[in-house]
C-alpha cells in the first residue's frame, strides 16, 4: 500500500497545526461560527444532530492493520468506542469533543492518516474495486490510479471550489465493482483493440435528490492523459456547473441539461488545451506510484486444499459461510474473505474499537496486513491461504463477524440516520435491525438468492437506497417518520435506478411490505432467476399491489425521488 514520502508527511502535519490553532480561535471567541464552519469542514468535521461528526478518509477502501489499529485506539479514547464505515469507504465517529479535534488528526497523522477533503466542495475520496488486483476478471489494479488521482487533486488550488462535492471512482475491470455509474465521474479499466491499455471515461452520475446514471464521455482514453482529462471534465463543470442552487449544482445537471453530445465537445475542446500538457501522466510516474501495489510474498501453493475441502464437505456451517463470504483470488491456494458487519441487531457498517483490533489482528496472521473496506459496510481481508479459512473462521466467529450472508437480503447497507444526521427525515438502523429480526433464517434468505437492500434516512442517499435491488428511503409526512420502498435498482455493469413502488408507509409498515415483495418474487421467479431478473421481467405492478396489500388506503406523497 502507499506510503507518505517526506512531502506527505510534511503537508498532513501542517494541517494539522494549522487547524489546531483555528481550533484555538474559534473556542477563543476569535472566529465566528460561520467562519469556523468553513475550516472545520475542510478537515472533515461536522455539527450533527447531538454531536460533532468526524469523517477520516480511507482512501480508495485500503488500511494496513497498524491504521486500523489507529482507528480503534481514537474511538475509543475520544469517543464511544466504536466508529462507522461508510458507503464511500470512509471512518465517521459521531461523538467527539470539538477540542479533542486536532489532537486526533495529529494521531492520524502520525499513522499516516488524514481527514482532508472529507467534506466540502471539493474531490472526495475517490473509490476502487474491493476485489482491486485480487480478481481474475480485472483488466489491472485500480489502486496506482487512484492514488495517483489523490495526489493530483488534494489541495489543488482550481477545484477547491467546485459547485457541489465531487467523487470519482475507478474500476479495475468489466464487472464494475467500483459503481462507476453513479459517480461524478467515473474510469473503468479497459484495452483498445490493439492490446492498448486505457480507461473507459464515464461522467454525470449520482444519486441524491435527482438520481442519475453516468453516461461515456470517452470510449478509450489512453493512460496518460488520466489527470489531463479529468481536468477537462472538471473546468467544464466548474465553469458552467449551478452555483446559484445548490439541489442543481452537481454535474449531473449539467450534462443532463447540455445532453451528453454536447457535454462531450465541451470536454473535448477544452482537452484540446491541456492534452500533452505538465499534467500528462509519464511510464516513470506511474511506476513510482506503482511500485506501492506491488504483490504480496505470496507462497507457491496448489490450487486446492485438502483440509478445506474436507472441512467444507464436514461442517454445513462452514460451508455456507464460505459459499456467501469467500471470494475467489486470481493466485492459486488464495482466496479473500468478506468478514461482516451485519450481525442481527448491529447497526450495518458499525464496528467496536475492539472488533476494529480483532480484524488488524486476523489481517497479520492471516494476510499480509492489509484490510479493505467495501462500499458496502463490510471489511475484507484479501489474501488468505485456503488452508487458514477454517481456522480464520472459527476465530472470526467468537468476535461476530462470520455472518453468512453477504450479497443476501439481510448484508443490509445503511446510513446512520435520523439518529446520529442532521439532515435525516427518518431512522435508518431500526429499520435495518427489523428487517434482519424478519429474515433471521439463514436458509430463508439463502433461497432469496441474490438480493441487495439499502436504506438511506433522506435524500441525500448515503445508503444507496436508489441502487439496491430493495431500496428504502426515510421522508418526512407531518413531523413523523414514513419510508418510501423503491424496487428494480442495480449497482455496477447492470446499475439501474430503482422506482418508487407507491406511497409512503410507516415504519411498522415496513418488514411487512418487504415480506410481501420476496413473496411474490418468490412465487414469480423461474429457474435460476435473480430478484433483479424477474423483477425487470414482469415489472412494477404485482410487486406493488402485493407490498401494500394489507395497508389501508395509503394517500399520495408529494416527495419525488426519480427525479
Amino acid at each position: 500500500m502507499y506510503k507518505y514520502d517526506d512531502v506527505d508527511r510534511r503537508l498532513v502535519k501542517e494541517r494539522v497545526a494549522q487547524f489546531r490553532d483555528q481550533t484555538r480561535r474559534y473556542l477563543a471567541g476569535e472566529l465566528s461560527e460561520e467562519e469556523f464552519r468553513i475550516l472545520r469542514l475542510q478537515n472533515g468535521l461536522y455539527i450533527q444532530r447531538h454531536a460533532p461528526m468526524f469523517r477520516i478518509a480511507v482512501p480508495y477502501g485500503l488500511l494496513s492493520a497498524q491504521q486500523l489499529r489507529t482507528l480503534a485506539s481514537i474511538a475509543r479514547r475520544y469517543d464511544k468506542g466504536y466508529g462507522h464505515f461508510t458507503t464511500r469507504t470512509n471512518v465517521q465517529l459521531n461523538w467527539p469533543k470539538l477540542e479533542d479535534v486536532p489532537e486526533m488528526l495529529a494521531e492520524l497523522a502520525d499513522a499516516e492518516m488524514h481527514a482532508i477533503q472529507t467534506s466540502g466542495n471539493c474531490i472526495r475520496n475517490t473509490t476502487v474495486d474491493p476485489l482491486a488486483a485480487v480478481s481474475a476478471s480485472q483488466v489491472g489494479d485500480p489502486r496506482p490510479w487512484a492514488e495517483i488521482i489523490r495526489q493530483w487533486s488534494t489541495f489543488h488550488p482550481e477545484f477547491a471550489y467546485l459547485p457541489r462535492k465531487y467523487k470519482i471512482a475507478v474500476s479495475g475491470g468489466p464487472d464494475d465493482g467500483a459503481g462507476v455509474r453513479i459517480h461524478d465521474q467515473g474510469f473503468q479499466l479497459v484495452r483498445n483493440e490493439a492490446g492498448e491499455f486505457g480507461f473507459r471515461v464515464w461522467a454525470g452520475g449520482g444519486l441524491g435528490r435527482t438520481p442519475i446514471l453516468g453516461q461515456v464521455v470517452r470510449e478509450f482514453l489512453p493512460w496518460p492523459h488520466l489527470l489531463t482529462y479529468s481536468e477537462a471534465i472538471l473546468r467544464v463543470y466548474n465553469r458552467y456547473g449551478r452555483r446559484d442552487n445548490p439541489f442543481k449544482a452537481r454535474i449531473k445537471i449539467l450534462v443532463k441539461a447540455l445532453g451528453i453530445v454536447e457535454f462531450t465537445r465541451q470536454v473535448e475542446e477544452e482537452w484540446s488545451h491541456l492534452k500533452d500538457g505538465p499534467a500528462t501522466l509519464t511510464e516513470a510516474e506511474v511506476a513510482r506510484i506503482s511500485a506501492h501495489f506491488t504483490a504480496p510474498a505470496y507462497e507457491t501453493l496448489p490450487a486446492k486444499d485438502v483440509q478445506f475441502e474436507i472441512a467444507r464437505r464436514d461442517d454445513k456451517i462452514f460451508a455456507k459461510w464460505v459459499e456467501h463470504n469467500v471470494h475467489a483470488h486470481k493466485v492459486p491456494g488464495y482466496a479473500a474473505v468478506t468478514l461482516s458487519f451485519k450481525a442481527p441487531g448491529q447497526a450495518p457498517g458499525d464496528a467496536s474499537s475492539e472488533q476494529m483490533e480483532f480484524v488488524a489482528d486476523l489481517a497479520e496472521r492471516f494476510g499480509f496486513g492489509e484490510v479493505r473496506v467495501t462500499q458496502t459496510q463490510n471489511l475484507i481481508l484479501p489474501d488468505v491461504r485456503l488452508s487458514d479459512l477454517y481456522l480464520l473462521w472459527i476465530q472470526a466467529g467468537g468476535a461476530g463477524l462470520t455472518t453468512p450472508t453477504v450479497g443476501l437480503l439481510s448484508d443490509i447497507t445503511c446510513c446512520p440516520g435520523g439518529d446520529f444526521c442532521d439532515l435525516a427525515n427518518a431512522r435508518s438502523i431500526p429499520i435495518a435491525n427489523a428487517l434482519q429480526q424478519r429474515f433471521a433464517e439463514i436458509a430463508e434468505i439463502e433461497d432469496l438468492g441474490e438480493l441487495k437492500l439499502n436504506i438511506s434516512g433522506c435524500m441525500n442517499a448515503c445508503g444507496h437506497h436508489h441502487v439496491g435491488h430493495i431500496g428504502i428511503l426515510g421522508v418526512d409526512k407531518n413531523d413523523k417518520e414514513f419510508y418510501q420502498v423503491t424496487l428494480g435498482g442495480a449497482w455496477g455493469v447492470e446499475a439501474s435506478l430503482g422506482k418508487v413502488i407507491g406511497p409512503s408507509i410507516s415504519a411498522a409498515e415496513v418488514p411487512g411490505a418487504v415480506q410481501r415483495i420476496v413473496e411474490h418474487y418468490r412465487n414469480e421467479r423461474r429457474p435460476g432467476e435473480r430478484f433483479i431478473d424477474t423483477y425487470r421481467r414482469i415489472g412494477i405492478d404485482g410487486f406493488k399491489a402485493r407490498a401494500y396489500e394489507t395497508i389501508k388506503a395509503p394517500s399520495e406523497d408529494k416527495e419525488v425521488v426519480n427525479g
